[in-house]
Formats: structure tokens, C-alpha cells, sequence
């Protein structure tokens, strides 16, 4: 690809419709998550990384990337155990180990479990990639109610800092905690409100 066409806007894609949390592969189209694609170099060899989201999307992406780079996969995702299993199904046939975790990051004491699940399969946890996120579009603030934004931020905010707090003590020197934010943290857009709010706090839990 050239540098003019790096600059071109992208072709306009059609809605996606599902209720949250949804699954690949009723999207069209569906998504490049560099399956046939991303070439690692043993950059991770012998690392476990902790992926929530790790279902679809950046996370099946960064999941398949860490694998290739040669790192053990601890797969976290709410419900939606096809796509689950899928990516299971990417990081093993790189050649490494995969463990699927379903369940709700909003909760603390789920947050102390997916670390404990990951700690007992693999006896360590060097990565933690903070990717799991909530969005739903609103055209005014009224429209949004209360439980909405209180799941948007467990979800978005909430679920990040739990996580660190459980991983933190049984992570060595040299570990890395990876927190996924947003143009919207810096460009937030009026129909974006909640899911722009967390994604500027995400930006500040360093």
C-alpha cells in the first residue's frame, strides 16, 4: 500500500445491528483479525497473557498476535463461547496453550478469578491486556439511564482497575499491564457520552 493510499478514507461500511454483546460472525464483514496475516518472532516466548475481550475484535487480534510472539493465552469474554473457543482454536494452532473464561469483569470477585484461574494453568501472569469495553449510541443524554451508565463504566473503568489490583502482586519485574483507550478519550463524539467518559479515564489510570 502506498502512502496516498493509506491517506484515502476508507469505503463507508454498512450498520452493524446486534444486541450487545454480539458475535463475529453475524457481522458484515466479517473482521480481519490478522489470522492469515500476522507473522511472530518468539518476542513473547514463554510469557501468559490475561486478554479480556478476547473473544472478537482487538482481543481474538491481539490474542492471535501474542500467540505467534509465543506467549500462553488466558481468554476472557462475557458469554459468547462460539467466538471464545475460535480464538482458543488461533493461539493453539500457533503452538501454544489457551484457557477460555467466561463471565462478567464487572464483578470484583470475577476480576479475582480470572486471575486465579490463570495463575493455577500456567503459574504465572506477565501481561494483562485491559481490551474488554461496553458502547451502545444515544442521541440525547436523556435517553440514557442510569443502569446504562453504571454498566458502561463497570464495564469500561471499573473492570481495568479490579483486575490491576488482582494481578499486580503476582506479576515479576518487567510484567506489563495494557490499558485500550480511544480517539474518543481526546475527540469525544455527543452520541459516544458514556463510552467517551470512560475512555478519558482509562487514559489517566497509568
Amino acid at each position: 500500500m502506498s502512502e496516498n493510499d493509506a491517506r484515502r478514507p476508507l469505503p463507508p461500511q454498512p450498520a452493524q445491528e446486534q444486541v450487545p454483546p454480539g458475535l463475529t460472525g453475524a457481522m458484515k464483514p466479517v473482521p480481519d483479525h490478522g489470522e492469515e496475516t500476522y507473522v511472530g518472532a518468539e518476542r513473547l516466548k514463554g510469557k501468559v497473557a490475561l486478554i479480556t475481550g478476547a473473544d472478537s475484535g482487538i482481543g481474538r487480534a491481539v490474542a492471535i498476535a501474542f500467540a505467534r510472539e509465543g506467549a500462553d493465552i488466558a481468554i476472557s469474554y462475557l458469554s459468547e463461547d462460539q467466538d471464545a473457543h475460535e480464538t482458543a482454536r488461533w493461539v493453539e494452532e500457533a503452538g501454544r496453550k489457551a484457557i477460555v473464561l467466561p463471565g462478567d469483569i464487572t464483578s470484583d470477585d470475577h476480576c479475582r478469578h480470572l486471575v486465579r484461574q490463570c495463575l493455577e494453568t500456567f503459574g504465572e501472569l506477565d501481561i494483562l491486556v485491559n481490551n474488554a469495553a461496553f458502547q451502545r449510541t444515544y442521541a440525547d443524554i436523556g435517553d440514557i439511564s442510569t443502569e446504562e451508565w453504571d454498566r458502561t463504566f463497570r464495564t469500561n473503568i471499573y473492570a481495568p482497575f479490579f483486575l490491576a489490583r488482582a494481578a499486580i502482586p503476582h506479576m515479576k519485574p518487567g510484567s506489563a499491564i495494557i490499558n485500550t483507550t480511544s480517539i474518543q478519550s481526546r475527540q469525544p463524539s455527543p452520541h459516544l457520552l458514556a463510552y467517551a467518559a470512560t475512555k478519558g479515564a482509562i487514559s489517566n489510570l497509568a
